[in-house]
């Protein structure tokens, strides 16, 4: 779980591999409702199905009490930035990101904020909906980025973290300024950024590249789910591999409950 950044480390996971049943097998069970077909949502307060509160309570008390310690949850962007998010891009890569690449990606981030979908209407949350916007692009190389001018909205760093990996100014991350005090950010608070997206090229266990990962970014299909899983960990949600009910590839009405639970 990488609460300490807020980073979105997409690992381009493999999809799992579907097998068929032996003949005889019991039929496997139902696939986990989508939150975006669960009337239970449209519930404005507490008042989750009767079938997964056992194991709500049971995810709450196995994340009580240290998380309350922690301040740099999601959805305290949200409420800090009144109802927006930024991010910075960091191209762990020696590919140049044309233009086009670079248009791909902000479009992607900005129609894909579903954890936020699952808050809209629920206790008082004030947002129907959620702006994402990218402040900052960081690369190896300023020659990486072909034809960038500030025109495109966010701001070319070539920093390096402790390892050597790009990175957007630590001036200008929220992580760094949990106070909210940007004063030193080029560009000041409306150039800061909440969380960094961070594409690595040809990584390790299962992984791509860019590439793969710009397509399924991308396609038609709302359930990029690797984005999905690490983007629920910034607000707040555990990596729950072998609790019930079970986990998909999608945000389930049981995975949005859990969100509504903070």
């Amino acid at each position: 779980m990488l609460r300490t950044q807020n980073v979105l480390a997409v690992l381009f996971a493999a999809l799992p591999i579907v097998q068929c049943a032996p003949a005889g097998a019991a039929p496997p069970p139902p696939s986990p409702l989508r939150a975006d077909q669960a009337a239970s949502l449209k519930e404005a307060t507490w008042n989750p199905p009767a079938n997964p509160r056992s194991a709500l309570d049971a995810v709450w008390k196995y994340d009580m009490p240290d998380p309350l310690k922690f301040k740099n949850y999601g959805f305290l962007h949200v409420l800090d930035n009144k109802g927006k998010i930024n991010f910075c891009v960091r191209w762990d890569s020696k590919k140049t990101a044309i233009p086009e690449i670079r248009r791909q990606i902000d479009a992607a981030l900005k129609r894909r904020p579903q954890w936020m979908d699952v808050y809209a209407g629920f206790d008082g949350w004030p947002y129907k909906e959620v702006a994402v916007k990218v402040t900052g692009w960081s690369v190896r190389s300023l020659s990486l980025l072909p034809g960038y001018n500030a025109s495109e909205g966010f701001t070319l760093y070539n920093d390096k973290d402790r390892g050597g990996v790009p990175q957007c100014s630590e001036k200008c991350g929220r992580f760094f300024h949990q106070n909210n005090d940007y004063s030193k950010c080029p560009g000041g608070v409306a150039s800061h950024y909440d969380m960094s997206l961070w594409l690595t090229d040809g990584m390790n266990g299962g992984a791509t590249r860019n590439r793969r990962f710009l397509s399924a970014l991308n396609s038609n299909t709302q359930d990029f789910h690797i984005f999905l899983h690490e983007m629920g960990h910034t607000f707040a949600l555990d990596d729950y591999y072998t609790w019930k009910p079970p986990g998909a590839m999608y945000i389930t009405e049981f995975d949005a409950w859990m969100i509504r639970d903070w």
